[in-house]
């Protein structure tokens, strides 16, 4: 059996020492590094060179759906699984778009936590038994005929969305993404024209809906 070299970033700690406990007693998975967040998680890609990174959707700093269009980037060999507690048709589309190879539940059996693994090893998609094709199906006809908001905003301004949706002012901003805070208000008035959204409650409420972040952060 080949042995799978693994990378683990969740930002819940408790979460990720159960995970990593579990992959443990998986023949052939070798945890070789571990992230709370996506770009740490690129750090550890770069250190470590995993077969297979599992990423959780909903981190802070760089989320799981941007992690992935990093590792789509700048390590296309490395298979990507999307862990979660979310099941929307939106949430799961953005993530396979943006290339992940597989999306799971965090509430799903070990077994198939294991059972994705090795499909995803194989090449193939995997998808939570508990997510519905059909409605996925109809989600992608939706998003074909009237495309999605998120395809016209810059990786920049989906990252200040996600730091507004997670309550950062502009200061807090621009000091975290080293900007100005000039060119923080600049990326904030631009995706709030591109999104057709003028109120930060408003931006919150589109970031979680299409996967950015939570409710709970």
């Amino acid at each position: 059996m080949m042995n799978i070299r693994v990378l683990l970033a969740e930002d819940h700690a408790l979460v990720r020492s159960g995970i990593h406990s579990l992959l443990k007693t998986m023949p052939g998975m070798q945890v070789v590094a571990e992230a709370a967040d996506g770009a740490a998680a690129l750090a550890e890609a770069e250190a470590h060179r995993p077969d297979l990174a599992i990423l959780d959707i909903a981190m802070k700093g760089m989320n799981g759906i941007e992690a992935v269009r990093h590792f789509r980037a700048r390590f296309p060999d490395v298979k990507l699984l999307m862990l979660s507690m979310y099941s929307s048709e939106e949430y799961v589309m953005q993530a396979l778009n943006a290339g992940a190879s597989g999306y799971l539940l965090k509430d799903s059996a070990t077994y198939e936590l294991e059972r994705a693994i090795r499909q995803v090893m194989q090449g193939q998609r995997y998808l939570d038994s508990f997510l519905s094709p059909q409605a996925l199906d109809q989600y992608m006809r939706k998003v074909a005929e009237k495309g999605t908001n998120m395809e016209v905003l810059t990786p920049r301004q989906r990252q200040i969305l996600q730091l507004i949706a997670e309550g950062d002012n502009t200061k807090e901003i621009a000091y975290r993404l080293n900007l100005s805070g000039k060119t923080v208000e600049t990326h904030r008035a631009q995706l709030m024209d591109r999104l057709d959204i003028h109120d930060v409650p408003g931006l919150v409420r589109y970031a979680i809906r299409v996967g950015l972040t939570t409710a709970e952060k």
